[in-house]
């Protein structure tokens, strides 16, 4: 277990190196503090991507020659890199457009696809499982269902620790049900971006030093997409639904987002400012902690954000862990779930116009 630590300390000193030394790269690499769902005080950098990459292939690189879980981190890696390099060069440029960064999630779902078997070739539903056994399919819906993912845990990260905690906290799910199933690669390929997602999260939470970026998130997502899709087509025995639910909460967000925004006529590719850890900070957070400091009481603020939908993604994972095996408890707790996260952001939303009609009579 060896490479779980270098990539642990390979990643936190990569980070520690960007942020060290940022005067010399913030010109290109820093996230402005002014902008739709900015919450941070400073241009900070946000090419924490980059230092996970790389420390996934320092794993690979000290294991390769060893044991037969390095062999299969090559194409892992190696398969994520377009969506990687197309949202690190958005991270870098600030030009790469959304069709562009879809297109590579795609291409990173086509790879995974034809070298690592990532093919969705079930769901427990008689009637669906009859067209997803053709390949076109297949192929079809596991590719978006891939780059969906990935996409999926870019939207999600807003604030300190969140969307690293939350892969952290899919990654330990999928590891755990590997073990549990025998899957050793699996298992050690989770564990390894557990690692190098650690490195970082270390110096994102709760100070935000360092951001994850687009080119992190979309790493982050399309790795953990890519081993859901991989349990469940390499064990039987486990429910589709797992994949599902263990990424319950970045799913739900994103496909709420797009219907809101649909509903709203806005373009759903844009952000906005009504997510729900964006309501969450402003009709929660923000009222619960003073300082006299500015700069201090938005970083608090910042951080407090977080644990919150923490816990809603513990929400999902629980059931998938407890249920991964049974398909109609999974697709009981997915209803669950959407109806838990509607009631809430309903709730937040009327509470939003309760305090603005509170303030408006004072």
């Amino acid at each position: 277990m060896y490479f779980i630590f270098t990539g642990f300390f390979i990643s936190a000193i990569l980070c520690h190196l960007i942020i060290r030394y940022q005067r010399f790269h913030s010109h290109f690499t820093a996230d402005p503090s002014i902008g739709t769902q900015k919450f941070h005080e400073l241009d900070t950098p946000r090419v924490g991507g980059l230092a996970i990459y790389i420390s996934l292939i320092m794993m690979w690189l000290t294991t390769h020659d060893t044991n037969h879980t390095g062999s299969f981190l090559v194409p892992l890696f190696l398969i994520c890199l377009p969506v990687f390099i197309m949202g690190l060069l958005e991270d870098v440029t600030k030009k790469v457009g959304v069709k562009l960064r879809l297109i590579a999630a795609m291409g990173t779902g086509i790879l995974a696809f034809i070298f690592c078997d990532a093919k969705i070739l079930r769901i427990d539903i008689p009637l669906i499982d009859q067209y997803l056994s053709l390949i076109y399919i297949s192929a079809i819906f596991s590719i978006v269902a891939i780059a969906g993912l990935s996409n999926a845990y870019n939207l999600i990260d807003g604030f300190n620790g969140l969307a690293s905690m939350v892969g952290i906290i899919a990654l330990s799910a999928i590891a755990y049900i590997a073990l549990q199933v025998g899957d050793q690669v699996i298992m050690f390929q989770s564990l390894a971006m557990i690692a190098a997602l650690l490195g970082f999260f270390i110096w994102n939470y709760p100070r935000g030093l360092i951001f994850l970026g687009d080119g992190g998130a979309y790493l982050v997502g399309s790795y953990i997409a890519i081993l859901s899709v991989l349990l469940v087509f390499r064990h039987q025995e486990i429910s589709p639904w797992f994949a599902l639910m263990v990424n319950a909460y970045p799913i739900t967000e994103t496909l709420f987002t797009i219907f809101r925004r649909l509903i709203f006529k806005r373009n759903p590719g844009l952000p906005d400012a009504t997510h729900l850890h964006t309501l969450i900070y402003r009709q929660i957070v923000r009222w619960r902690i003073s300082s006299d400091s500015k700069m201090i009481n938005n970083k608090a603020k910042n951080a407090a954000t977080s644990p919150y939908l923490w816990a809603l993604s513990l929400l999902g994972v629980f059931p998938a862990i407890i249920f991964w095996h049974s398909t109609t408890a999974l697709i009981c707790s997915a209803v669950l779930y959407y109806l838990f996260y509607i009631a809430t952001y309903q709730w937040l939303i009327h509470f939003r116009r309760r305090r603005r009609r509170a303030l408006a009579s004072d």
